[in-house]
């Protein structure tokens, strides 16, 4: 059974900064491509940052140069430091899987940024 927890989500003013964390398992992580999406209120759901199992990371153009994702195949967990946030970040953000051509998603984590 595949399961991706996220934590780390929460309340912080505009030019903070803020990191998620979303640990795995049920997958062989090392061959798991890992990404983060976010989704504001009656909007869709967007790509924020995705990394490959060797480690190439791509990023949505609003957060290029402000987050960073990395992962950690140790602790089968991928991260997501988010740096200079914006009102505009504020949504709730889900932690993908793709693995063995399926897609699995955490349950989500609110991030909220105040002005």
């Amino acid at each position: 059974q595949v399961q991706l927890v996220e934590s780390g989500g929460g309340l912080v003013q505009a030019g903070g900064s803020l990191r998620l964390s979303c640990a795995a398992s049920g997958i062989r992580f090392s061959i798991a491509a890992m990404g983060w999406y976010r989704q504001a209120p009656g909007k869709q759901r967007d790509l924020v940052a995705r990394i490959s199992s060797g480690g190439y990371a791509t990023y949505g153009d609003s957060v290029k140069g402000r987050f960073t994702i990395s992962r950690d195949s140790a602790k089968n967990t991928v991260y997501l430091q988010m740096d200079s946030l914006k009102p505009e970040d504020t949504a709730v953000y889900y932690c993908n899987a793709y693995y063995i051509l399926r897609d699995y998603w955490g349950q989500g984590t609110q991030v909220t940024v105040s002005s």
